[in-house]
Formats: C-alpha cells, structure tokens, sequence
C-alpha cells in the first residue's frame, strides 16, 4: 500500500483545478499545468482536495499509485510557488551569463558554450559563478539544470566543474611522491 498516495493533495488558494477529457488541468497565479491523467488511477476533486486512488487492486495500478500523486502535487506547487535549481561554477576562468534567452558558459573549452534557454524557464546569474535556473514544470527546470551540468560534471581531485547548491563532490587524494 502506497502511504505517500493515501495523502490528498490539497488545492491552495487562488488555485482552479479541472479534470476533463483524460486531462487533468491546474491553473494558478505562475500558469498553467497539465498532465494527462493514467488510466488505472482515479482522481477525485472535492472541495479543496485532490485525492489520488487506484482503479483496482492490480500490481500496476498500486506501482503507479503513488507516484501519479507525486505528479498531482508537483502541478500544484509549480503554479503556487514554482521550482528553483542552483547551480555553482568551480574553476579559474569558469563563468557564465544569462543574455536574455540564451546562457554563455565558458568553461574551459577553447569556445564559449552558448545554450538556448526553454521556453517557461527562467535564468538569472547573480554573480559569474552562479546559475539560477526557474519554472513552474519541475521536469523542465531539472532537465535544463542537467543538460548545463553535463557540459563539465564536477571533478573529484579538484572539484573544478559545475555542481548543484548543497551537492557533496567525493574528494580523492592526488598522486603520492
């Protein structure tokens, strides 16, 4: 049984949520959201409540579970408050920019990396080692926050290279004399 499915999803304030059609729509004051609704999960609107049930006791109806309700309350939260990642940039003459709809990353290659920025995403660069990624759609915000990382993952005997805020980086001790 699903603990994290049994939960309702409450409905805040200022929030309108439909449910139409196979798709399950949320509006809010940072958008809109919505996903298409799985068929071996029922979502009941009541009130200000979502609540996420399986359509039957199948092993796949209880895998999805919780996991559909996982999703219901990211949809809320994206329109409520939105998603935030952080990125910091370790290593001399690495640095980044955000140039309205495009990122400049200089990060030790012999060219500038120049990434087009997705749409309902927002990039700030407070400082030049600094890269705060936005949006309401949570994957969205952490696929584009992967796809920067990659270009230099962290390394682990310097830690030079481009991290998530608060990620530990396994340090390994250099060549012995």
């Amino acid at each position: 049984m699903s603990r994290i499915g049994k939960r309702p999803v409450v409905i805040p304030t200022g929030v309108t949520v439909k449910s139409e059609n196979g798709v399950l729509s949320v509006k809010g004051p940072k958008g809109e959201l919505s996903m298409n609704k799985f068929d071996l999960i029922d979502y009941n609107i009541e009130g200000d409540e979502i609540q996420v049930n399986p359509v039957n006791k199948t092993k796949q109806a209880r895998q999805f579970w919780g996991m559909q309700r996982t999703l219901v309350q990211n949809l809320v939260n994206g329109v409520t408050e939105g998603f935030t990642k952080v990125l910091e940039i370790n290593g001399v003459g690495y640095r980044a920019s955000a140039q309205g709809k495009k990122l400049k990353l200089q990060l030790g290659f012999s060219h500038d990396v120049d990434l087009d920025v997705p749409e309902g995403i927002d990039v700030k660069t407070p400082d030049q080692t600094t890269i705060e990624i936005s949006g309401n759609d949570k994957q969205k915000v952490g696929q584009f926050a992967a796809e920067i990382r990659e270009w230099r993952k962290p390394e682990p005997y310097k830690g030079k290279g481009v991290k998530y805020r608060g990620e530990y980086i396994f340090r390994k001790e250099g060549k012995k004399k």
